[in-house]
């Protein structure tokens, strides 16, 4: 789902208190950035059941993917996915660590 509005904001949180949910911040202009998702997107084995992903394109929505990094607590990088459950962001990775095994992992240590 794409991450386009302020107010989705809380309803990440909302939906957060029973089915995590993800932000994957990307830039469209950026070539890890398309590795990143190409990477994650490649090994994807989560229902929305399990995991509620969201997609933010940061160069589109700057403003935007500033007002993620400071409602959770983050600094801001670029590709970065954050994991929230719970209103909270309980993991978070960048770059080229960003990964569907270590994201499935985060998962399962907060289970």
């Amino acid at each position: 789902m794409a991450l386009t509005e302020a107010h989705q904001l809380e309803e990440i949180i909302e939906h957060s208190a029973s089915n995590p949910c993800i932000i994957f911040k990307h830039s469209s202009r950026c070539s890890i950035s398309s590795l990143a998702q190409n990477r994650l997107e490649s090994k994807w084995a989560f229902s929305e059941k399990e995991i509620l992903p969201y997609f933010l394109d940061l160069i589109s929505y700057r403003a935007l993917s500033n007002a993620v990094a400071e409602q959770f607590g983050v600094r801001h990088e670029s590709p970065q996915i954050l994991l929230i459950q719970n209103g909270i962001c309980t993991y978070q990775a960048s770059h080229l660590d960003i990964s569907a095994r270590e994201l499935k992992a985060a998962l399962s240590q907060s289970a």
